[in-house]
This record gives C-alpha cells, structure tokens and sequence, in this order.
C-alpha cells in the first residue's frame, strides 16, 4: 500500500497532482470502478477535499468514481459543504453517505480481555469491529484513504486507520 503524506502549503498544486497520479499509475489501466473516502467538512481545513478533487479529475474519465466522505457519526454533508470542500466538478450523485447505524458489517471483534488489558481495568467489554459493507464487498477495484494525521493519532486512529474505522465505521468502533 502506498502512503503519501503531503503538506500542501509546502508543494504546489502540480507537485501535489504529480504524486496522486503516481500513486495510482500502476493499477490505473485495470481499475473500472473507484471509492474516495476523504475526511467530511469537519476537516475542512485538512485540504483533502482539494485533494479528493484532483483524484476525481484525474479518474473520471477512465472509470466510475465515487466519494463517500468518513462522516462517523456526523451529520451527511450538505450541498454547500460539498461544494465547500470539494469544488464544483464532482456531481453531487457520486457521493454517498455513510450510515453508521445500517451501512455496516461486522468483520471482527476485540475480545474484552485485550480490552481489559490495554484500558488497565477501567473496560472490560468486547467491541464489534465494523466498516460500512462497500469497503469489503468487492464492488471497487481501489479504495483510496485520502486524510490527515491530526487530531486522532495520539489513540493510533489517524488518516488510513481514521477514515475506515472511525469515519466508515459502526457504533461499536466510533
């Protein structure tokens, strides 16, 4: 898997676009179908949704692209928002919502004991580990995490592992 971290006050647009089409010129010839999971409009400031922009433009044309932004348990975005943060040229019906209450499968669980352990005593129970079934049903060819660092890594959930667990995730997890 390739991790980029890219500080955009620091690299110009260019720059930045240069690295996204790095990042996916292997596998772009064989990809058909495409999910985005940027940060939602909580993290507008991240400039992700500049990025999220440019993954689309470069996509578009070749295969179907869609944006479903790590809202956890936030609001959906709004078309304002949208437009806000991801500009005006992705259509308003590649996006999707997620539905931390319904949208969700279980993939595993974190036993109460290691829970226990790592808590010292304070929880004991077991959380259910869940992530909204577009993530595990095959129906992409490429997800793409598309975040920042901050604020949750100090709890190990930062951009890839943020976006997933916590932004597409289920109740157990959020």
């Amino acid at each position: 898997m390739n991790n980029i971290i890219l500080k955009s006050d620091n690299i110009t647009d260019l720059q930045i676009k240069k690295a996204l089409e790095d990042s996916i010129a292997m596998q772009k010839h064989d990809v058909k179908k495409v999910l985005l999971l940027p940060p939602d409009f909580t993290r507008f400031h991240s400039e992700a949704g500049k990025i999220t922009a440019m993954y689309y433009d470069i996509l578009k044309d070749t295969c179907h692209v869609d944006v479903m932004p790590a809202l956890g348990t936030h609001m959906p975005m709004n078309d304002t928002e949208i437009e806000k943060m991801y500009g005006k040229d992705i259509p308003k019906e590649r996006f999707i919502a997620h539905d931390w209450r319904h949208d969700i499968v279980k993939i595993g669980e974190v036993p109460g004991s290691y829970v226990e352990e790592v808590s010292e005593g304070l929880l004991y129970d077991s959380i259910d580990v869940e992530v909204n079934h577009r993530l595990v049903n095959s129906e992409y060819d490429i997800i793409i995490s598309i975040g920042q660092v901050v604020p949750h890594e100090v709890v190990g959930m930062a951009n890839y592992n943020k976006n997933i667990f916590v932004g597409c995730g289920g109740k157990h997890m959020i």
